[in-house]
């Protein structure tokens, strides 16, 4: 499954090769509250076929209609981008969904030869981040290198947005647990590779979207060399593949590394790569392990998730307190539990829970 930005460009690029009227809309700006942030896309056809979204419907809804009776022009009066506001009077935040006070500003940009899609699109495959700068006035567009994100500027001769490349994930393993994680991790719109050189392993392993190699794991970190735009989790139990991954990837730009494992094996794994590998303190310091938030965790999927949202929360620049890391959590509960005794029925958190075997071995 691709993100949802690359779908917009890729459906809007088809639409315009097969000689079909397009109009790509961008949030510009917003002001208050806004159901879509700056940079959201969404692409209309002269049918008034669509994907993507700037709003939570309504002003979708007001551009298939004008669309449907007047044609792409109506969106559009001409053959050169223009600027459209939603949300101005307390009338049209009503009449457009928009919450109390929210305003958004549209460019709509007829697709055409210029506006240069399929390189964009190509940039985003080979992971290079690229700046958009859309001249309003001749409708021309020029792809600089530049960082993935970025506020949209817009002024009174140019937009200019920020793309790049989609998330990924590189899983270390195939088993019952990757599969939760890479399905979570598609339904997110990253990209996802799973390694594992086992072949008893690997062979019943399929998912569709998802890239499996057999590679060693550090060969396949040192041949992806993992960017900003990568989290790499090491799920096997087994130090010969886990810590192969890890060494190289701590080394990498992955924004995030994890492994799971107890709180025990995971201290015992910092002691391996801090004496044998010669992993230094501040890279060792990025390692998340047990990998995952603390959600009381009991089953596999819901391992899965608790994995997941620390990527997304660390993907997003959110700062995690030390409660909402495993470690802290399952402390706490020992803690709670030794105060209440053994008649309240002590939590001992998932290490000794029969439930949780996958990440306690």
């Amino acid at each position: 499954m691709e993100d949802l930005d690359t779908l917009v460009l890729r459906t809007a690029l088809g639409w315009q090769e097969a000689d079909l009227p397009v109009v790509l809309v961008t949030v510009a700006r917003t002001w208050g509250s806004s159901p879509r942030p700056p940079g959201s896309l969404m692409a209309i056809n002269g049918r008034g076929e669509t994907i993507g979204s700037v709003s939570g419907g309504c002003i979708e809804d007001d551009l298939i209609l004008r669309i449907r009776k007047d044609g792409a022009h109506a969106v559009c009066t001409s053959d050169l981008p223009s600027v459209l506001r939603y949300g101005i009077s307390a009338d049209q935040a009503h009449r457009f969904g928009l919450p109390c006070g929210g305003t958004v500003e549209l460019v709509l940009e007829p697709v055409s030869a210029h506006s240069r899609l399929g390189e964009l699109l190509r940039a985003c495959e080979q992971r290079r981040s690229t700046e958009r700068v859309l001249d309003l006035h001749t409708g021309r567009v020029e792809l600089r290198q530049g960082r993935r994100d970025g506020v949209p500027r817009l002024d009174d001769n140019q937009l200019t947005t920020y793309l790049g490349p989609r998330a990924r994930l590189i899983v270390i393993g195939a088993g019952d647990l990757s599969r939760y994680l890479c399905q979570m991790a598609l339904s997110l719109g990253f990209e996802v590779i799973v390694c594992d050189p086992r072949e008893q392993y690997r062979a019943s392993w399929q998912l569709d979207g998802v890239v499996v190699s057999r590679e060693m794991p550090d060969d396949l970190i040192l041949r992806l060399q993992p960017d900003a735009r990568t989290a790499v989790v090491a799920l096997t139990h087994d130090p010969k593949l886990d810590d192969l991954a890890l060494i190289d990837a701590l080394q990498s730009n992955a924004f995030y590394v994890g492994a799971i494992g107890s709180r025990r094996n995971s201290e015992q794994r910092r002691n391996r790569l801090r004496t044998y590998f010669d992993i230094t303190e501040p890279a060792l310091q990025g390692l998340h392990g047990p990998a995952g938030l603390y959600i009381g965790s009991k089953t596999t999927a819901e391992i899965a998730l608790s994995i997941m949202a620390e990527v997304v929360a660390v993907k997003n620049g959110i700062q995690l307190g030390a409660s909402a890391q495993i470690t802290a959590g399952k402390s706490h509960d020992e803690i709670q539990g030794e105060i209440q005794g053994p008649s309240k029925g002590p939590s001992k958190g998932r290490d000794a829970s029969p439930g949780n075997k996958v990440i306690s071995a």
